[in-house]
């Protein structure tokens, strides 16, 4: 019987272990490739790809069991996999160039994949004509927002994340005079005016525009066009007791307003916000069309950057295939709205994305080197035959 260790390292140097892996790849991207009609490209990459097991519930209950390895695992599997058996069995030497390059390139390919799916964030930025913001908004998460706005000069804001807006949950922050709690939270909600909606349930918010609004739960939405739209009811206790209730939501638009011991608070639930050392201003937004029809020919950005501490200020534009580049950050023409009045540019942050370029590069310099290897090696043997 082979010692443990060496049935530990024949385990994942083995062809076998390859094979097996990138038939489940396949199974996992088709399964995906049919499940993106209901989930949408979002949540397909969440649950099958960004995942290390894809989970399912159990038909009654919402209890998750896995039911099938996910991307994560079965990536890093192949990582160790190809990474062993190129220790392993690979020597160097010059008539393998090619191949080492190859599965070089194919080690960054599986790295960057990793590394974007940690690291990379998507948001958007939406400015109409005129407007300057220095931060953008996460197209898919939330956070409630508590803004002390008493000093002209400056807000300062207390940004609870969704993931701790759980039904019941009690927040206590040192910058708060008073403690939040969070009555229900619903992720995705239609709001409604009473007036509008005679049989919906009473209403739980006793402060602010709450009283007035229905609240209709709405099931999650996965589709590419449509967004969710959370609301929750909040509850805020200071030392005396309650401060009243409040139903927030992104669909709410404005704030709501408290006064508490000689400070004014602010409170909204909205889309998280990402804030910048510098910021943007969009001076003209242009929509061009082709003559005679409403298709698209060409949509731009004319923005001004500047920075917080005057370094740089300057004009660009951004336009399709042509994003502005800085600080990390990529800026992207991805929509417009309001009668071409408003731009909405893509803001992404992906620190890996040279590597996919790399990988690529080395994978093919490798196979030509590699045909170029044995090319050579053919027409030698024939010239020395005839």
């Amino acid at each position: 019987m082979k010692p443990i260790t060496r049935q530990f390292r024949d385990f994942f140097v083995s062809l076998k272990l390859t094979v097996v892996l990138l038939g489940l790849s396949i199974i996992l991207i088709f399964w995906a490739t049919l499940a993106q009609v209901q989930l949408g490209v979002w949540g397909v990459q969440e649950k099958f790809f960004h995942a290390f097991f894809v989970l399912e519930k159990i038909p009654g209950t919402g209890f998750p069991v896995p039911v099938f390895p996910g991307g994560y695992f079965i990536g890093g599997l192949l990582l160790v996999n190809l990474i062993a058996a190129h220790l392993y069995r690979f020597k160097l030497e010059w008539r393998k160039t090619g191949i080492q390059l190859t599965h070089l390139g194919l080690i960054l390919l599986l790295v960057g994949e990793l590394l974007t799916g940690i690291f990379q964030r998507e948001s958007q930025l939406r400015l109409d004509q005129g407007e300057t913001k220095n931060y953008s908004e996460s197209y898919r998460d939330t956070e409630l927002a508590l803004l002390d706005t008493t000093n002209p000069d400056y807000n300062e804001v207390v940004a609870i994340p969704e993931a701790l807006l759980g039904d019941g949950e009690v927040i206590q922050y040192p910058k708060l005079p008073f403690q939040v709690r969070i009555l229900d939270y619903y992720p995705n909600a239609m709001l409604q005016m009473r007036d509008r909606a005679p049989n919906a349930p009473a209403a739980v918010a006793t402060m602010g525009i709450g009283p007035r609004v229905a609240l209709i739960p709405l099931p999650l939405t996965y589709k590419q066009d449509e967004r969710n739209a959370p609301a929750a009811n909040v509850e805020l206790i200071g030392t005396e007791g309650s401060l009243g209730k409040w139903l927030v939501s992104p669909l709410l638009g404005m704030p709501q307003t408290l006064t508490y011991q000689g400070h004014t608070w602010e409170i909204t639930l909205r889309f998280k916000r990402y804030y910048r050392p510098f910021s943007i201003t969009l001076l003209k937004f242009t929509h061009e069309k082709y003559a005679g029809t409403d298709i698209p020919k060409n949509f731009a950005s004319h923005i001004r950057l500047k920075t917080d501490d005057k370094h740089e200020d300057r004009e660009v534009l951004i336009y399709m295939n042509n994003p502005l580049r800085y600080a990390g950050l990529t800026f992207y023409q991805a929509s417009f709205d309001n009668d071409d009045r408003t731009t909405i540019l893509q803001v992404v942050r992906n620190p890996s994305w040279v590597l996919p370029y790399v990988s690529c590069i080395l994978m093919a310099l490798g196979l030509v080197i590699q045909f170029g290897i044995h090319l050579f090696g053919f027409i030698r043997k024939r010239s020395r035959s005839s």
